[in-house]
């Protein structure tokens, strides 16, 4: 009997011991895996992450006496505002453009030159006033006050700063601007961008530039010309003045690509101009010939502080011919396997409604009859007739791709190489 009751004294104890022991070992091996697969998702931020960053810290007393640090908040989506241009002809063009781009997170501006007859840009106002998606959303914007568009010309870029200007006064929360034409067309999802976007320094400016001017020192930088886009109504070329003008002294010119992803801080620059030098560069390339291919370029490497966020890349797939015309050679199904292998985001220039564009929608944006890009926003039936939540996305193999090729940009970046040389 005194055994029995000795038996019973020991059985509460060990039993206590052993619960807190099991306890302890399932705290210490769950504290593990979390600081583990925390910096794991550290190390790959750049790719998807099924682990939130956002878990709860542990309660218990232990983690009171001495906590670790919180682990970092993960990456916050961007926002991207766009313009679409077009000129004659292109309605149908830039609509469809339009919704392969569309992303309720986001700021357009579409603009349909004065050379465009006066029923398209009617048309392209009705339209974007009776979609129900953009009627409901509101970040769609028509720039109703049609400019003539020069190509060769300032006019281009004047067009560019009008529609920086629009959106910053419409809404300034975005982060990038991107500027694209009707003959552009994305080859990621907008998902996919947000995404790979999400792990950048805000600051970064895509701009192809170089200063080794070559050719373009004689037959553009010092010839003289008048863009009639500027005084007439009616589109014409430019013509060229007499006499030429030496290069310049007080700045260092720059040219490359008129198809950028510039910096909210930077665009913002252009626009209010608070030390001069982006007026007076406007001046400077109201005489320069194909000015869009100048004037960024030459705004943002004459900054020190901009110069060291940019990033040689226009993020485009472009094909030239050989040799090289006024324009790109036009995209066709013979360019698909090279436009994939570039892992850019956009590419140019295609005609409307050709076989290639079937394909990109198929293939790389999963999207059908003409309705949105889907994303993990879409929802409703039928699918992205309604907006679900803005502030999720679901990045595919788009993500992956553009993710390889801005990682090893913005690794040249970092250490200076390439950046307004």
């Amino acid at each position: 009997m005194m055994g029995s009751v000795m038996e019973k004294k020991w059985v509460f104890p060990l039993v206590v011991s052993s619960l807190i022991c099991i306890f302890l070992i399932a705290t210490s091996f769950n504290m593990g895996l979390l600081n583990s697969l925390h910096t794991i998702n550290t190390i790959f931020s750049i790719f998807p992450s099924r682990f939130s960053s956002n878990q709860t810290n542990p309660t218990y007393a232990e983690m009171k006496v001495k906590q670790p640090p919180s682990p970092p908040a993960g990456p916050t989506l961007p926002r991207f505002a766009y313009l679409i241009s077009g000129s004659k002809g292109d309605l149908d063009k830039l609509w469809r453009t339009l919704h392969a781009l569309y992303h309720p997170r986001n700021q357009y501006v579409v603009h349909l030159d004065l050379e465009s007859p006066a029923d398209e840009r009617m048309e392209l106002a009705s339209r974007v006033e009776k979609d129900p998606m953009f009627s409901k959303v509101r970040n769609v914007y028509m720039n109703s006050k049609a400019n003539m568009v020069t190509y060769r010309g300032p006019t281009m870029v004047a067009n560019t700063l009008h529609a920086c200007a629009i959106l910053l006064k419409k809404n300034k929360e975005w982060d990038w601007f991107i500027n694209l034409s009707a003959s552009d067309y994305p080859l990621v999802t907008q998902d996919d961008l947000l995404f790979t976007f999400s792990h950048l320094n805000r600051e970064l400016n895509f701009v192809e530039h170089t200063s080794k001017l070559g050719w373009k020192e004689d037959k553009r930088a010092m010839p003289l010309m008048i863009d009639p886009g500027l005084y007439m109504q009616t589109k014409s070329d430019i013509f060229w003045v007499t006499p030429k003008r030496t290069l310049p002294t007080a700045f260092k010119l720059f040219t490359g690509s008129a198809w950028m992803v510039l910096s909210r801080s930077f665009v913002e620059y252009c626009i209010w101009g608070w030390d001069n030098l982006p007026r007076t560069l406007l001046m400077y390339h109201s005489n320069f010939v194909s000015s869009p291919e100048s004037y960024f370029q030459t705004v943002i490497c004459n900054v020190p502080e901009f110069v060291k966020t940019v990033v040689n890349h226009d993020l485009h797939f472009i094909s030239w011919d050989n040799p090289p015309g006024q324009h790109p050679h036009v995209l066709s199904l013979n360019d698909s396997s090279k436009m994939i292998a570039s892992n850019a985001a956009f590419a140019r220039k295609f005609k409307h409604n050709t076989s290639v564009l079937d394909k990109i929608d198929k293939k790389l944006l999963r999207r059908k009859n003409g309705t949105f890009t889907p994303g993990a926003w879409c929802s409703g039936d039928p699918n992205c007739s309604k907006v679900g939540d803005p502030n999720e996305v679901k990045p595919g193999p788009g993500a992956e791709r553009l993710s390889h090729l801005i990682s090893r940009l913005a690794l040249n970046a970092k250490v200076g190489q390439n950046q307004c040389q």
